[in-house]
């Protein structure tokens, strides 16, 4: 059957729990009232993101909560019953023994549906590494979730799609940020306090090699290589004291994107996803091409990692 599913951005605020899932209740309410059966939401969404790079355990381990127990997943449950829609939103996780994980939830009104721990977190060192990909229902869908940089190892994407996944969601906080890619780098926040008055060079920037062009240049071929469609999700505005684009948006199995937010406002956008596009695109084919005995032992061969010695350098392309 045909599902119609939101993506949305806003401008979350750092540490303010109460604050952000205000807005997650607001858009979600929109989208419900639109037709909308999901909404999805970015990477730490619920507890803000990028100024965790500054905290001490002891301080991850007081805006982490457990999960499902914690007051945030209850509270989006209790959204998601209010409005009839399924939610996903990302959050810093503790478990019983002090660890910390970077967390994404899918919540609707019967509960806790699906849980995942980002494979291969950085902004903190104190944070552990999920272990394992996560495929779920949704209304007869079968969906994946990974987060951020999860997707730049494209090995991530290909096994999600082959558990099952035909709607991987791809929470970021991403874009607008220095790396050794030709022409990235921080956009001046002084553009975003002038938004009103000068859209035009904000917008340029967005769009530009720090932003929007860049994703580009891979996101697509994610959905497009693996017949999934892809439901990426990103802030707008401030994050702690770094500027992101926003750009959430909705691309189907042919790598064309269905759905994008261009708002410089807590927005979303919506998309209807439909079964037929999963086995008309090329992806479909490609994977039931694959001759996996050609590189099984190449692509499972054990590689050093450099993940424990530059979790602080930025991973942004």
């Amino acid at each position: 059957m045909n599902i119609k599913i939101s993506t949305a951005q806003f401008e979350n605020k750092s540490g303010d729990k109460a604050y952000n899932l205000s807005v997650i209740e607001k858009l979600a309410a929109q989208a419900a009232s639109q037709g909308s059966h999901v909404i999805a939401f970015h990477e730490c969404s619920v507890t803000g993101y990028t100024f965790a790079r500054k905290l001490s355990k002891e301080q991850l381990l007081d805006i982490a909560e457990r999960i499902p127990e914690g007051e945030s997943i209850q509270k989006l449950q209790q959204i998601a019953l209010q409005y009839d829609i399924t939610i996903l939103a990302g959050l810093f996780e503790k478990d019983e023994h002090d660890n910390l994980f970077k967390a994404y939830v899918c919540v609707d009104k019967t509960g806790l549906k699906a849980k995942y721990r980002k494979l291969h977190p950085f902004i903190n060192p104190n944070l552990t590494p999920g272990n394992e990909y996560c495929v779920f229902d949704i209304m007869g869908w079968k969906c994946g979730i990974l987060i951020c940089y999860d997707n730049n190892i494209i090995e991530n994407v290909r096994a999600t799609k082959l558990l099952g996944a035909d709607i991987i969601f791809m929470p970021h906080v991403t874009m607008c940020t220095p790396s050794t890619r030709p022409g990235a780098g921080f956009v001046d926040p002084l553009l975003w306090e002038n938004r009103e008055t000068d859209p035009t060079s904000l917008r340029l920037e967005f769009n530009g090699m720090k932003g929007r062009d860049w994703l580009m240049k891979w996101l697509p071929a994610r959905a497009y290589d693996n017949a999934a469609y892809i439901v990426f999700s990103n802030p707008i505005g401030m994050d702690d004291d770094q500027l992101k684009n926003g750009c959430s948006m909705i691309i189907d199995p042919f790598g064309d994107v269905i759905a994008e937010c261009h708002s410089f406002d807590n927005s979303f956008e919506s998309a209807v996803i439909t079964p037929d596009k999963l086995t008309q695109a090329g992806g479909y084919r490609y994977i039931k091409a694959r001759r996996p005995e050609l590189y099984r032992d190449i692509i499972g061969k054990e590689h050093s990692s450099e993940q424990k010695v530059v979790w602080l350098d930025d991973k942004n392309g």
